[in-house]
This record gives structure tokens, sequence and C-alpha cells, in this order.
């Protein structure tokens, strides 16, 4: 599952690529996105991609080569998140992938890569080892009697780091359960839709706080992030726990 995950993460990082590549090339010839566009990579955008026509046969070879690559790459991630659901289903970390799911910001795909990356969680005997293995806490810097912290140490697994924080983003917001993770929370262990619930209102906090306070939002965020290891920790080995009873 992990090579999977890793495979996915090279394969979404190639999609970018092929999209600077496309992008950069139509500014060397002064087409730039029209302006009622508002994004790229929409529907209407790619709409409007299939409509460009140029004089030289070389630059139109070129343009639809760097189009078919992005296309061809969009493909390739489909193809490796369509085994990655049919691996994590019936895997032996299927319970966990569907109890951290429970979680505001971790649909499917974070779950299962979370887990690939991560492995079991009892292995940490508490939040804040995990936290340390994410590379989500401070340095410390020590003087005598005066310790001072700094920046995150971002030793560790710097993937699963990363979708830590990538979650965290969605605490911002104001605490509520709709949508998707009403659909995702349906029938879950009780506990986990408290956990859930617990984690949403207390980051929202913290992260109001932090900002009211003056910090900047990606600091709030990365301690918004931390703080968010230890819920993801408390449903995992809840649910690694009901498997092994079972």
């Amino acid at each position: 599952m992990r090579d999977l995950v890793r495979a996915r993460d090279d394969a979404r990082e190639d999609v970018h690529r092929a999209k600077q590549r496309l992008i950069k090339f139509l500014l060397r010839h002064g087409i730039r996105k029209p302006e009622h566009l508002k994004n790229r990579w929409t529907k209407r955008y790619r709409a409007w991609l299939g409509t460009l026509k140029f004089e030289l046969a070389a630059q139109e070879t070129t343009f639809r080569e760097y189009l078919h690559a992005i296309y061809e790459a969009e493909e390739r991630v489909r193809r490796i998140e369509t085994s990655l659901l049919e691996v994590a289903s019936e895997g032996a970390h299927a319970k966990v992938v569907e109890a951290l799911q429970g979680l505001k910001g971790v649909a499917f795909l974070t779950a299962v890569c979370l887990v690939a990356e991560i492995g079991r969680f009892h292995r940490f005997r508490n939040p804040r080892q995990l936290m340390a293995y994410l590379g989500l806490v401070p340095r410390e810097y020590s003087s005598g009697q005066t310790v001072r912290r700094g920046k995150m140490t971002k030793a560790g697994n710097g993937h699963a780091r990363r979708l830590m924080v990538e979650a965290a983003w969605s605490y911002r917001h104001q605490p509520g359960v709709k949508g998707a993770l009403a659909k995702r929370l349906e029938g879950m262990d009780a506990d986990i839709q408290m956990i859930s619930w617990k984690a949403q209102t207390r980051l929202y906090g913290k992260y109001r706080r932090l900002v009211a306070r003056g910090k900047q939002k990606n600091v709030a965020i990365a301690a918004v992030a931390r703080e968010f290891v230890g819920f993801v920790w408390a449903v995992a080995c809840l649910a690694e726990s009901g498997q092994q009873s079972a």
C-alpha cells in the first residue's frame, strides 16, 4: 500500500509538471488565460484549450503533445487510486482507514496515505511520540535554565506530515457535521463520532485564538496540525483495538 501511495504522489507530481510545461509554452507565444475564466484546469478552461490553434505545424504538434501528456498523467493517477481503493478496502488496515474518515479533513485517500505511511498507530505509546515522528514538535534551545522553542523540526516522515497539515486547514472553519463528513460518519462508532466533534470544536477554537493573537495563518495551522495528530492517534488506536478484539 505504501508503494501505491508513493506512486500516486509521483504521478500527481507528473501532472503538475506537465501542466506547468503547457502553461509556459502558451506564455512563450503570448497566450494567456481569458479573464472570464477564474481558474485553470476547470471544464471550461479545458474546453478553451481545445479551441486553440497554431499557424505552424511544429507548434501545433508541440501543443497537442503537451496537452496529451497532462491527460495521460491524470489517467495514471486514476488507475493508481483505483488500485489503492481495492487494497485499502480489503487489507489488514481497512478498519483504521474507515475510522480515520470520521475526522474532518480526512477523506478516503488521505486516510489511506496516513495508514500506509505510519503503519500501526499502537506502536506509539502516546500522541507526543507520533508528533515527534512526524516532525511536528518545535525545536528546543536550552541555555542554563532558559528554554526557548523554535520552528517545527520537520524530521521524520514528510509525506504524513504534509497530509496532517493539509487536513488541519479544514479546522479554520466553524464546526459542523454536514455534506461528505456527515455521510462518512453515518453508522460509525459513537466514540469516534465524539472524538470527531471534539476535534472540530477544540481545533477551531485554537486556530481562532492564535490568529487573534497576531499569529500568521501558516503558523497557526502548524500548531493545529500538531494537536490534530492527537485526535488521529486516538481514532486509529480505537480502530486497531477493535480489530484485535475481533
